[in-house]
């Protein structure tokens, strides 16, 4: 088992791309066990805590939106840490966003959209755009980062964190027994794996996407050069996830 980021592809395959557009993950299936992240993967509560730092650094966004927001969880952290702040959950998949919808219930400034983000009609609305681990599932990047450049004011800010290398499915799995079996020790570990078996299925179809050109990889570079082009100025970058992805906070140019 692998514990890896939520993505939701709005579309078979990127118009652009030569892959095959029958190899890609299924995210209604990966919601079934895709919290097991925020619960048991280290890595990806180091990224969960340097957006809650963010949010604490920043003056409080008046609009905030969560693009692919999958199960809700960096929503959650925006809505707890903005209490006064109106949050977006945008996301296309009906599983995923039942289940936020549902572990969410409680905060009264979250609204929920079950839609891709080319359909989102709220132009210059948001003062933060979040999108974690989603924009390398979605049809033309390029296209893709316009929108969500659409969707800040002027000055606002985007906080992107994207898959952009080919995901070793056999490396997360090394990496994350041997941090679960140390925490919990060994019975305990190999029911957590169980527990998770879908996520590394689908874990696998990501991998075999970015194989077959259908998901967007990237270099450090490369993210930053389309993260320019669509009118971002980028405040800091890093890489994050153990080397896998990027991480991304840029300020909306007008």
């Amino acid at each position: 088992m692998t514990f890896h980021a939520k993505a939701s592809d709005t579309s078979n395959t990127d118009p652009t791309s030569t892959g095959n557009p029958s190899v890609r993950a299924d995210w209604s299936a990966y919601a079934t066990a895709y919290d097991l992240l925020s619960e048991h993967n280290p890595e990806y509560q180091l990224l969960m805590r340097d957006f809650e730092a963010f949010l604490k650094e920043i003056e409080a966004p008046g609009v905030i939106y969560d693009i692919g927001g999958g199960t809700g969880n960096y929503t959650e952290i925006a809505a707890r840490v903005c209490p006064d702040s109106e949050v977006h959950l945008a996301e296309p998949d009906a599983a995923m966003i039942r289940t936020a919808q549902s572990k969410l219930q409680a905060h009264d400034n979250i609204r929920f959209h079950n839609l891709a983000l080319q359909d989102i009609g709220a132009p210059n609305a948001a003062d933060l755009v979040v999108c974690v681990h989603a924009l390398y599932a979605m049809p033309d990047q390029s296209q893709r980062l316009k929108d969500l450049h659409r969707l800040v004011r002027p000055g606002g800010h985007l906080y992107l964190i994207d898959l952009g290398r080919y995901m070793d499915v056999a490396d997360w799995r090394r990496y994350l027994f041997s941090k679960l079996k140390n925490e919990h020790g060994l019975k305990e570990a190999l029911k957590i794996f169980w527990r998770g078996r879908q996520v590394a299925k689908q874990n696998s179809a990501i991998y075999k996407a970015q194989k077959k050109g259908v998901y967007w990889t990237h270099s450090e570079a490369e993210i930053a050069a389309a993260v320019t082009a669509a009118g971002f100025q980028i405040i800091r970058q890093q890489p994050v996830y153990r080397g896998y992805s990027d991480l991304l906070v840029c300020r909306a140019m007008t």
